[in-house]
């Protein structure tokens, strides 16, 4: 019995842009990132997983960077300490309701530098200001300045994030394959998503185009949930 093979890694790069992000009806939240200066107060960006936190973070860095400043990125998986550096002009804090006591020191003390020396602070996490577990003088940095929570995208926008994505890695999904999606699945991006993935995982497997009856026989062979 010969052994199964697997396909190469070839899972396109992110592309974290400001164009990449379908804003749908948070178009103030992108209109205020790209404006953002330093010196600015805080900014928290709240909304579920896969709502586009951590995509919009990593775009503000990228134009940041290209416009010539020192971009500083902290999120759960960072050790203490945090140290400010003395040319840094952004601080991402991405995870915020994820960090542990020692890190909430340290992103405390963060602040107070960042704001020191001009800095701007951007922050993102799954919960409101007023609902993050954090100690208290924390919270209140948090929710000193501006507080945007991502809003679900409408069912147009939805299906503009799928085609993109689509794109992205090469794939041309056909309107039944979306409607099919739209119909048959939570209207979630965090869903929807990671589902397409693995239909493009399925269909570089198995040699063919991502259509409906592949998507179900996926389904069939691979259950998972959705």
């Amino acid at each position: 019995m010969s052994a199964r093979q697997f396909p190469l890694d070839l899972e396109p790069a992110p592309d974290h842009r400001f164009e990449r992000f379908v804003p749908g009806e948070n178009a103030w939240l992108l209109t205020h990132l790209q404006g953002l200066q330093a010196g600015e107060a805080p900014t928290l960006i709240s909304g579920p997983s896969a709502s586009g936190k951590t995509h919009l973070l990593r775009a503000l860095a990228a134009q940041w960077q290209s416009r010539g400043h020192v971009v500083q990125h902290f999120d759960a998986a960072t050790r203490p300490p945090w140290k400010l550096l003395p040319a840094a002009r952004l601080v991402l804090i991405d995870e915020v309701e994820q960090l542990d006591p020692d890190q909430q020191h340290a992103a405390f003390a963060l602040f107070i530098d960042a704001i020191g020396q001009g800095a701007a602070v951007v922050a993102a996490s799954r919960l409101p200001a007023a609902e993050l577990p954090l100690r208290e003088d924390l919270r209140t940095r948090l929710a000193w300045g501006a507080g945007f929570a991502l809003q679900p995208l409408g069912e147009a926008a939805l299906r503009q994030l799928l085609r993109q994505e689509g794109q992205r890695r090469g794939l041309q999904l056909g309107d039944d394959l979306l409607e099919y999606l739209m119909l048959r699945f939570a209207r979630d991006a965090s869903h929807l998503v990671p589902l397409l993935q693995r239909l493009d995982d399925y269909a570089m497997r198995t040699k063919r185009a991502p259509t409906v009856p592949l998507l179900r026989e996926m389904l069939h062979e691979e259950p998972h949930p959705v």
